[in-house]
């Protein structure tokens, strides 16, 4: 029986040379067209058991954990730079290692994107418009936030607490607030998770030296000018009329607290050819939500196209 529900995938580790041999863990199931599956904070590639499920008779699915997160090494804060540019990189390296190692082709990827996703998969699309043919995205964003420079008033408070002060350190740390957050009504879900489920969620982020990511994930958002990561998210924003006659799919959890309609509008408004699954009752993990309408749109999405 497998530890993770749902989960029944073999395990890979990919060893980052330019990284001091940091391994990256990595899901690699079927065979076929690929699919690339870019997860977010807190999540892992466990958020994506049920697509690869589903996908991996007729596609090759691939789904890294990110360094820090997932069944990836966790390295220390001053051991790696926990930023968004390092996770462009690391995915680039990993999917040049399948390329040029692994039999994966140059050409015809599917990028899956959720969260914190959008902005690494799509900053490494743009990088590498050639290689990708289809779009799917799923409660993300990979643009400044069209509500301007500070976050939307029910966000401020929260946001502030956990990047700024040492409250907010200890609850992400000591606590795991955020990871444990996200697997909650309402924040992350609508409906509850089963407890299994959320155990398994949870797991990679057991002590607070494998928080760290989850908390330097935090503190790499974008909000305006000046922060880190703030340059190569609006480049990408810039550069994504490359990627707009591209066949995609957008589905949207509606109660996402962070990722509102605002940022679907966006998304609509980039992507005016792309198909559009809007789940009024689905939170922030739409596919816990969701995904009995989620996954068959996602197959029958990449079959006809």
């Amino acid at each position: 029986m497998t530890r993770f529900p749902g989960y029944p995938f073999t395990s890979r580790w990919y060893a980052h040379p330019a990284r001091s041999g940091l391994r990256q863990h990595y899901v690699d199931e079927g065979a076929g067209p690929p699919v690339l599956f870019v997860h977010g904070n807190p999540s892992w590639s466990y958020l994506w058991r049920r697509p690869i499920a589903a996908l991996r008779d007729r596609f090759r699915c691939v789904a890294p954990d990110h360094l820090g997160m997932g069944l990836s090494d966790k390295p220390a804060a001053g051991d790696y730079d926990h930023t968004l540019s390092s996770r462009v990189d690391d995915l680039d390296a990993l999917i040049g290692h399948l390329v040029s190692q692994g039999g994966a082709p140059g050409r015809g990827w599917t990028l899956v994107m959720h969260d914190w996703g959008g902005p690494i998969g799509m900053a490494w699309a743009c990088r590498h418009p050639g290689r990708v043919a289809r779009l799917v995205v799923l409660n993300t964003a990979a643009f400044p936030n069209p509500h301007g420079e500070r976050p939307r008033l029910p966000l401020r408070a929260p946001l502030w607490l956990l990047r700024r002060t040492r409250l907010g350190a200890r609850l992400l740390l000591r606590h795991n607030v955020f990871a444990r957050g996200a697997t909650w009504r309402p924040l992350g879900v609508r409906a509850r998770m089963p407890a299994d489920v959320r155990d398994a969620f949870l797991a990679p982020y057991d002590r607070p030296a494998h928080r760290v990511a989850v908390q330097r994930f935090l503190h790499d958002i974008p909000l305006r000018p000046g922060d880190p990561a703030w340059p190569l998210l609006e480049e990408t924003g810039r550069r994504l009329d490359r990627l707009a006659r591209l066949p995609a799919l957008i589905g949207w959890g509606l109660r996402d607290p962070v990722f509102d309609p605002a940022m679907l509008a966006e998304w609509r408004r980039r992507l005016p050819a792309a198909r559009v699954l809007v789940c009024p009752r689905a939170g922030h993990y739409l596919l816990e939500d969701a995904h009995e309408q989620l996954v068959p749109a996602m197959r029958a999405f990449l079959t006809e196209t």
